[in-house]
């Protein structure tokens, strides 16, 4: 095995990164700022990818494809949404490379200039919305409730794997509607989906609430967004819902005939969420020894090792074993019987324990003789030995257990984490030890703006659930009607 990794209280940042690299997640690529998702990685972001589309399609939502290049005149028609995305794209000039005269491999052949150029998307709603408009005639052409899952590209000058990339994978909702009330009711059921999905899936506890208008997407009218915390009491915005009002409806045209026989701007929603939400796993969970994984998005949920000498000994626990494997398999259940011999079972324990496997089986001649099976958790990294028989509904049971614990202990590191904060000093004492702080915040934009700058704390919601409740902001003083959170964010 390789060096112990740093441990979280020594360097967050790079426990990190290192955890990511030796779980064999992801990696760096030759192009800056982009990186590689290895086989294990993207194994859970399938998982994540299939819950996600379920739910999606159990709302009625429908997957779609759409152009990687957006015309640059498209970007020009939404004011907002440009000016949030310019500084963010890459734009493609030529169409052609040719042999360097000077003999130094390919050049940009300068006859080969495009006359219009091209943008990688940073984000569809531009090229979807001039496809809606060829689309929307009357009413009963809505509402267009679409999905699609892709990948995006914002320029990106400081990255980390998974939490900042220039290119990233997503999905980005675009839905259409007839009426206000509809688009507003689809973009809080997207909120709800995402936050059922972050709880049940990731075992991730999260904030429901809306932006600011000063953190707010790039031309919506309103945005909605779950927010989580991290082991180093820093937030992480796992998911975006955006009512987008009739900006991009009257941006490209798009209207309808109504009930009525009139015309009218279609009403449309955007959300998404990303493979941050892989960073964000990572970092809920996980421990000094590796990762930590929710059994519902592990790759293997449950690995078996023997410990034998010689062909007898293995075929032994094999006849005992290769039931015991089926058996789980038609339960739904993950498994892996590591028979491998290149490895010391040793070496094996280490290995899976840093890459998160929630269940881990360790069965000998001397286990078969007793009847037992050692059984490790990885959430709390007890090993028990139990009897065989039974084992498999023990199983079936520790992982949901292990399931509602990581939930819990996660839950409760953010209870103990969450302050209530009511004055200036107060407040830059508490920001430094990280965590939530519920504070009042006088609603102006430049306060939001001022504590921004002299904390690095930003306003990451107002929870939908919080209460309306007089106070005084913890900056100017002004009168304020209800705490937002504020936190330090990735």
């Amino acid at each position: 095995m390789s060096k112990s990794l740093p441990s979280r209280a020594e360097n967050y940042s790079e426990w990190y990164n290192e955890l990511v690299k030796r779980a064999d997640l992801a990696e760096n690529s030759a192009v800056r700022g982009c990186m590689i998702i290895k086989p294990y990685g993207y194994s859970i972001w399938e998982k994540m990818q299939r819950a996600l589309d379920d739910m999606f399609k159990e709302t009625g939502h429908v997957n779609a494809y759409f152009p990687l290049l957006i015309p640059k005149s498209f970007l020009s028609k939404e004011a907002s949404h440009v000016e949030g995305f310019a500084k963010e794209c890459a734009v493609v000039t030529h169409y052609r490379l040719k042999n360097d005269p000077n003999g130094h491999g390919v050049i940009v052949d300068p006859d080969a200039k495009l006359e219009e150029e091209l943008i990688i998307r940073p984000t569809s709603e531009t090229v979807i919305w001039s496809t809606y408009k060829n689309w929307v005639q009357s009413y009963r052409d809505l509402p267009i409730l679409m999905n699609q899952w892709a990948n995006v590209m914002r320029w990106e000058m400081r990255t980390r794997l998974f939490l900042r990339t220039a290119e990233f994978l997503w999905q980005e909702g675009h839905t259409a509607h007839a009426t206000k009330e509809e688009a507003v009711e689809e973009t809080e059921q997207m909120l709800n989906i995402y936050s059922e999905f972050a709880e049940t899936f990731m075992a991730m506890p999260v904030i429901k609430g809306r932006k600011t208008a000063n953190e707010r997407f790039a031309g919506a009218e309103d945005t909605y967004c779950i927010e989580a915390m991290m082991q180093d009491g820093k937030a992480l915005q796992a998911g975006t819902s955006h009512f987008l009002g009739q900006n991009f409806a009257k941006a490209f045209d798009v209207k309808f005939l109504n009930k009525a026989n009139q015309q009218e701007f279609v009403w449309g929603t955007s959300w998404g969420v990303s493979t941050r939400l892989m960073g964000a796993l990572i970092m809920a969970h996980s421990d000094d020894q590796g990762l930590v994984l929710p059994p519902k998005l592990a790759p293997i949920q449950v690995v078996i090792v023997p410990i034998y000498k010689g062909e007898e000994q293995l075929n032994n626990i094999k006849s005992k074993i290769d039931p015991l494997v089926s058996a789980l398999k038609k339960r739904g259940i993950s498994v892996k019987f590591d028979i491998s011999e290149n490895q010391s079972p040793g070496f094996k324990f280490a290995e899976y324990e840093l890459k998160g496997v929630p269940i881990r089986l360790a069965i000998g001649n001397r286990d078969i003789e007793n009847g037992t099976i050692e059984l490790a958790r990885r959430d709390t990294r007890v090993k028990t030995s139990l009897p065989f028989d039974g084992i498999e509904q023990v199983i079936v049971d520790t992982l949901e257990d292990i399931q509602i614990s990581i939930y819990q202990k996660a839950l409760d590191f953010r209870a103990a984490n969450t302050f209530e904060v009511n004055t200036w000093d107060e407040f830059l004492v508490k920001i430094e030890e990280g965590g939530f702080l519920s504070a009042h915040w006088d609603g102006s934009p430049e306060t939001e703006e001022k504590i921004k700058e002299l904390t690095k704390a930003t306003i990451r919601c107002i929870p939908l659930d919080s209460q309306e409740e007089a106070g005084k902001c913890i900056l100017t003083g002004n009168p304020s009607k209800q705490r937002v959170i504020f936190a330090r964010a990735y």
